[in-house]
């Protein structure tokens, strides 16, 4: 069970690095990779679905810390 845990915690640890550095603080995915000629403040498409899997991704990454302290 605990290198389950193990193994669940790295990769959502790994995950959640890739996740992050894709967001490019300041500004959108878009302007990230040389596009976007307007200022949106709203997340479309790709971008809305690499914000909202951060918070899953961290979730599981917390889950998976808590249990392996107490298992």
């Amino acid at each position: 069970m605990n290198i389950v845990l193990l193994v669940v915690q790295m990769l959502s640890a790994l995950l959640l690095i890739v996740v992050v550095l894709v967001q490019s603080k300041g500004s959108g995915l878009g302007k990230a990779w040389g596009g976007g000629g307007g200022t949106s403040f709203t997340r479309r498409g790709l971008e809305k679905l690499i914000f909202r899997s951060t918070f899953v991704i961290a979730f599981i990454f917390i889950a998976s810390s808590l249990l392996q302290l107490f298992v």
